[in-house]
């Protein structure tokens, strides 16, 4: 019978907190930037101005239709000289770090964007109409009336996303970051108790996003 071994979680501990920062950062980065970058989606995809539309079609439809993984891996592998140069990175600072947070954040940018939009959809279109009779612009009607109920509606389903997107930064173990699962996977393997380490990463995981989803529930109750 298999004897778990324990000892190594609390020395462990120090390198843990720095693989979660990392998860972390990556994490807020994506739900931030993400959000911004949907809400503009949402906008231009609904938009009467057809290229607007048809480009922000193709994007939410093309990152749908692509695994996260490979999104990471591209951005990895084919993209980091040209943010080097976008962003005048120094080519000795590490890219993985920028590259999956840019990965993420347009990633996840696809699936804000469809929630924005539905919550766009769900505001009653008399406000806008009424806004308009008032003499506002569309984009102000949109901005100062539109949005803020419809992401006031949406607040549980955008945190719902952002959980899932919590739980996926595991995969940037593909480019060699090492976040909280592959900093908890290499400790394992280094020390022999990759099962115990893994089982630990895995409860960390399931405490955060269970908490996580309590607040959601909460924001429900409220929004209702």
């Amino acid at each position: 019978m298999y004897e778990f071994d324990w000892s190594t979680v609390i020395p462990s501990l120090p390198f843990l907190l720095n693989g979660m920062a990392i998860t972390v950062k990556i994490t807020i980065t994506a739900v931030v930037f993400g959000i911004i970058w949907g809400t503009l989606l949402a906008v231009m995809r609904m938009s009467t101005f057809k290229p607007l539309s048809w480009f922000a079609t193709l994007y939410v439809n093309l990152f749908r239709s692509v695994p996260l993984v490979m999104v990471l891996l591209w951005f990895y592998l084919v993209v980091p000289s040209l943010l080097q140069k976008l962003l005048n990175i120094s080519p000795a600072t590490d890219i993985r770090l920028i590259s999956a947070m840019v990965a993420f954040s347009l990633f996840e940018a696809a699936y804000y964007s469809e929630i924005i939009r539905a919550g766009i959809k769900s505001v009653s279109k008399g406000q806008s109409y009424a806004s308009l009779a008032l003499g506002m612009t569309h984009w102000q009607s949109m901005r100062l009336i539109i949005l803020p109920q419809a992401f006031r509606a949406m607040v549980p389903l955008l945190l719902t996303q952002g959980i899932v997107l919590f739980q996926d930064t595991s995969l940037v173990y593909v480019i060699g970051l090492a976040d909280f699962f592959r900093t908890a996977d290499t400790i394992g393997v280094n020390s022999g108790t990759e099962v115990e380490m893994v089982l630990f990463a895995g409860l960390i995981y399931f405490v955060i996003s269970l908490l996580a989803s309590g607040l959601v529930n909460y924001l429900k109750k409220r929004t209702v």
